[in-house]
This record gives C-alpha cells, sequence and structure tokens, in this order.
C-alpha cells in the first residue's frame, strides 16, 4: 500500500507516537517524565490540589490513575521543583527554572516536527483535526479536551 493511501487512523496513531517518544527521550534526559512537565505547566498558572492536578493530565493519559499521579508529583517534591503547601502544590523557584530549561527541548522538538510545515498548513491541519473531533462527538468542552499545551 502507497504511503498516501494509508487511513487517517494510521497517521494520527503513527505522528501520537513518534512525538511521544521524542518528548519522552528528551524528558528523560532532563529526569522527569512528560506527565511530570505537564503538571509543572499546570502549576504555572498558581497552586493546585492533586486532584486538580490528575483532572489536568486525563485529557492527555486517560488510563493515569490517582496513585500514579500521586508518585509523579511526589518525586517532583523530592527533587525540590515542586512544594505542598496546605494540600495545594507549587513550583518551586528550582522548578521555575528547570521548567524554562525543558521548554527549550520542548521548542526544539515542535521546531524538528513542523519543519517544512507553513504556519497556514499548520492552522489549517488543527482547525480540519478539531472539525473532525466534533464531527465524532467531541463537545469543545475544556475539561474534555487538551488543558496543557504539548
Amino acid at each position: 500500500m502507497a504511503t498516501q493511501e494509508r487511513p487517517i487512523g494510521f497517521w494520527l496513531k503513527l505522528v501520537d507516537q513518534l512525538v511521544d517518544d521524542q518528548f519522552g527521550a528528551s524528558f528523560e534526559e532532563h529526569g522527569v517524565t512528560r506527565r511530570q512537565w505537564q503538571m509543572m505547566n499546570l502549576l504555572v498558572e498558581g497552586p493546585a490540589s492533586q486532584k486538580q492536578l490528575a483532572d489536568g493530565l486525563r485529557p492527555f493519559f486517560p488510563a493515569v490513575e490517582t496513585g500514579t499521579s500521586e508518585e509523579l508529583i511526589e518525586e517532583l517534591r523530592e527533587s525540590g521543583w515542586v512544594a505542598l503547601d496546605a494540600e495545594q502544590y507549587q513550583l518551586t523557584d528550582l522548578g521555575r527554572r528547570s521548567l524554562e530549561n525543558l521548554r527549550g527541548a520542548v521548542d526544539r522538538i515542535r521546531g524538528l516536527m513542523t519543519e517544512e510545515i507553513t504556519e497556514e498548513e499548520y492552522a489549517a491541519l488543527l482547525t480540519v483535526l478539531q472539525r473532525m473531533a466534533r464531527n465524532l462527538g467531541w463537545d469543545g468542552d475544556v475539561a474534555s479536551g487538551p488543558a496543557v499545551d504539548t
């Protein structure tokens, strides 16, 4: 089968896996997981409870169980990147600096991913994917869609 004849599901799953692989390898070099990076991004907006963090990750990692989220945030706490005060997690100064370093890696991956793709093509792709999601039942509710930029 020629590559252009493959169905959209093939391309969506392949690109998703390749993105996961790139982010996973890059974050591993920095000593965090993608989930932890996304938790840190949620905390940029302000303190959050463990439940708020788990809920914020659910669109990206639907299979993530509460215990797993708790373990991941505790690892960030042990590393000094996150602090817990009155059951609210927040980024420390070290966590903010570390997140800024991670953003450089993210920018590099995003640049690689969109190489030879114009801004117009990228915007059109996102518009079409959003329309497809709505056609398949997504209501556009923020709670049922991505809450963190990846």
